[in-house]
């Protein structure tokens, strides 16, 4: 596979799990009004006949429901769900989902939905579930890092561990020693006191070792999924505890290596990451880390090649000049072409976007010209359209999640939009 080729699928790959996650966050913030929204997960080697002779089932069973608009609604879904599935003689390679029902829209208006997702991954279970929500647990859990890393650092005052799960940093607990200083007590021998102190050292390394271990232990998958352990800390400190066997020996065994890092407390994690890149080298934080660390780099140069905002970067876009286009898996944005019906006016404007909401529910104002009431010709999200203007002149698109430092700056400082250019320009 050609670089080019490799770029392009790891390219759709980030728009796929983007446009999977925006998925998911519009079906969450759909709500019914009592038990109306089904639910449908249908493995690939289910049986369609199956499938709808469990629905007719259920119609049947609706009778049951004391409120009259309950009852319809629930009809009304499953009628729709079983028109659909007319389709399909068995299901889906990797199986599907249909999420269906009556759903508040805006106001006190309802409007009866029905979407097909085909999923990433294989769907593992069959259910059939009625509620206020649609049950979206099963493809969240397709979003979850499929390999993981320990991150652990230590002194002898205190000591922090936690996991990479792909992008994120997740701290999860630390430990404080008892561990007295160097210098003695009066009333104490030398030898005496120093033995105390070794015994101190020996009993947090050990409290260290279990506590950590029993959460790197506990991780789901471990076996599969535990790629290995990234340890820190001053030396000798690291050095010790790392040949001194407090680990349990699955975690031991799984040891990448020790690296320097000045701070032991939880924001040692993310120094630990950092200090730790070669070992790391092809994991996805790692990779987007050096991308924004480009873009950082070409923007404080007094000739650098870098470009940030949404005007800046879409006007690069049109000229070819955008090398890297980098854009923040935040976005919520979309680009709309308004016109007026009446006299022709027609202008091109972004509109941020909210879960569970359109751009319906936008007052787009009126028109300059006539004063008629502008209305929606064309709505793109600005991701995709921004990735349709990238693949137009052969850029490179990168999209960043904010799950790091220099991701969220991404998002708060530079509005989600930034690019490396191959030249510099005036926009």
């Amino acid at each position: 596979m050609t670089e080019n080729a490799e770029n392009m699928v790891e390219m759709d790959s980030a728009r796929l799990r983007y446009e999977f996650k925006k998925m998911l966050e519009r079906l969450e913030a759909k709500q019914g009004s009592g038990t109306e929204l089904i639910s449908l997960y249908i493995p690939p080697d289910k049986q369609i006949y199956d499938v709808t002779a469990q629905l007719r089932d259920e119609f049947g069973q609706c009778s049951n429901i004391k409120s009259k608009q309950t009852r319809t609604n629930v009809q009304s879904a499953i009628s729709s769900i079983l028109s659909r599935l007319k389709y399909f003689k068995t299901p889906p390679e990797r199986g599907m989902a249909i999420f269906c029902g009556t759903v508040s829209t805006v106001g006190d208006r309802t409007d009866l939905e029905c979407e097909i997702v085909y999923p990433p991954e294989p769907i593992n279970l069959y259910m059939y579930r009625c509620s206020s929500n649609f049950e979206l647990e099963p493809l969240k859990e397709m979003l979850e890092e499929k390999e993981v890393y320990g991150l652990l650092v230590i002194d002898r005052r205190e000591a922090y561990w936690g996991f990479l799960r792909g992008n994120r940093i997740e701290p999860v607990n630390g430990a404080t020693s008892m561990v007295p200083g160097k210098q003695r007590k009066g009333g104490q021998s030398s030898v005496r006191f120093q033995r105390l102190r070794l015994i101190a050292i020996n009993e947090f390394y050990k409290k260290v070792g279990d506590r950590s271990s029993e959460a790197f232990l506990a991780e789901k998958d471990f076996f599969q999924r535990f790629q290995g352990l990234l340890i820190g800390g001053p030396s000798p400190t690291k050095e010790e505890f790392n040949e001194g066997g407090y680990l349990h020996h699955e975690v031991q065994k799984r040891v990448l290596g020790l690296f320097d890092v000045a701070y032991t407390n939880e924001s040692g994690l993310a120094e630990l990451v950092d200090n730790a890149q070669d070992a790391l080298k092809g994991v996805e934080v790692i990779k987007e880390k050096e991308v924004m660390n480009h873009f950082l780099k070409e923007l404080v140069k007094d000739d650098g090649v870098a470009a940030y905002g949404e005007e800046s970067v879409r006007k690069n876009l049109e000229h070819g000049s955008v090398d890297t286009l980098i854009l923040s898996d935040r976005l919520r944005e979309s680009r709309l072409k308004i016109m007026c019906g009446n006299c022709g006016y027609s202008e091109e404007k972004t509109v941020k976007t909210e879960p569970g909401k359109t751009t319906k529910d936008i007052d787009l104002g009126n028109c300059p010209k006539c004063s008629s009431p502008l209305q929606i010709e064309e709505e793109v999200d600005i991701i995709e359209e921004m990735t349709t203007l990238a693949d137009q002149s052969g850029t490179k698109v990168e999209i960043i999640s904010d799950d790091f430092e220099e991701g969220s700056m991404l998002y708060s400082a530079f509005g989600g939009i930034a690019a490396v250019l191959r030249y510099r320009t005036g926009y």
